[in-house]
C-alpha cells in the first residue's frame, strides 16, 4: 500500500518537476509543454513504453496530462482492434469523453460558487 503511493508520488512529482525545469530554463510557454506532454503520452503509449510507466507509477502516471495522451492513444488503438479504420476517429473521443465531462461539470460549478474579484 505505501509503496504504491510512493511510486505514484515519484512518478507525478518527477512529470511536474520536468515540466517545472521546462518552464523556467526554456522559453517554452506552459500552454506548449502541456501539448508537448500530451503528445508525449500518446507517443510513449504507441510504444508500449507508457504502459510500464503507469504499471509502476499508478496514479501518478494517470493522472497528470501525460495521462490525457495516454488514454487518447489507448483508446484509439481498442477502436482499431474492434472496429477497424474508424476507430481512428471515435477512440480517442469515447476513451477520454468521461473525463473531459467531469472537467467541464466541475469547472462550472466552481465558477458558481466561486466569487470573482477584479484587479
Amino acid at each position: 500500500m505505501f509503496s504504491n503511493i510512493l511510486n505514484a508520488f515519484l512518478v507525478g512529482g518527477t512529470l511536474c518537476a520536468i515540466a517545472q525545469i521546462l518552464i523556467d530554463k526554456t522559453k517554452l510557454t506552459p500552454a506548449r509543454i502541456m501539448v508537448l506532454y500530451v503528445v508525449l503520452g500518446a507517443v510513449l503509449t504507441l510504444f508500449g513504453i507508457y504502459q510500464k510507466i503507469v504499471d509502476f507509477g499508478g496514479a501518478g502516471a494517470t493522472v497528470p496530462i501525460m495521462g490525457f495522451g495516454y488514454s487518447l492513444a489507448k483508446g484509439v488503438m481498442s477502436e482499431v482492434s474492434k472496429n477497424g479504420f474508424l476507430g481512428i476517429f471515435t477512440g480517442g473521443i469515447t476513451a477520454t469523453s468521461m473525463g473531459v465531462c467531469a472537467v467541464i461539470v466541475f469547472g462550472y460549478l466552481a465558477a458558481l460558487l466561486s466569487k470573482p474579484k477584479g484587479k
